[in-house]
């Protein structure tokens, strides 16, 4: 098996929910809201599994495979290292996992400020890893 750059990967995880966005999800230019909330959360589940994605390769929380992984041991993990990573990861749990991904909130504006947090999260995240992987 590959080993992937883990930013890379995070960054497709990006992409492809832009992909379903711009592709899938019909705009209606005057309210700035897409139509089919399907999209919306499709693509809040892509960005979120991406950041999750990046934080699993630089704080391993999925190492225990015991028990199922949990957003707390996800902030705990964090927390311990970088508060304002920790603040990202609380926007990004709220803003991609709930309101985008379960919500299918429609609102664009939104849905765009999801995108820069993931960025956010992946470009601070890679300065975290080894050299070798980032």
């Amino acid at each position: 098996m590959v080993k992937k750059n883990p930013v890379e990967e995070a960054r497709r995880y990006v992409d492809n929910a832009k992909t379903l966005l711009v592709e899938h999800g019909e705009l209606d230019v005057e309210t700035r809201s897409y139509n089919d909330p399907k999209y919306v959360k499709m693509a809040g589940n892509t960005l979120w599994n991406g950041v999750l994605y990046i934080l699993d390769a630089v704080f391993h929380v999925r190492s225990d495979r015991r028990r199922h992984v949990d957003i707390e041991d996800y902030r705990k993990a964090v927390g311990k290292r970088d508060n304002k990573l920790l603040q990202l990861v609380n926007v990004a749990y709220d803003k991609m996992h709930i309101y985008m991904g379960y919500d299918g909130n429609p609102y664009k504006p939104d849905c765009d400020s999801c995108f820069h947090v993931a960025n956010d999260i992946i470009d601070r995240c890679a300065l975290m890893l080894p050299k070798a992987n980032a």
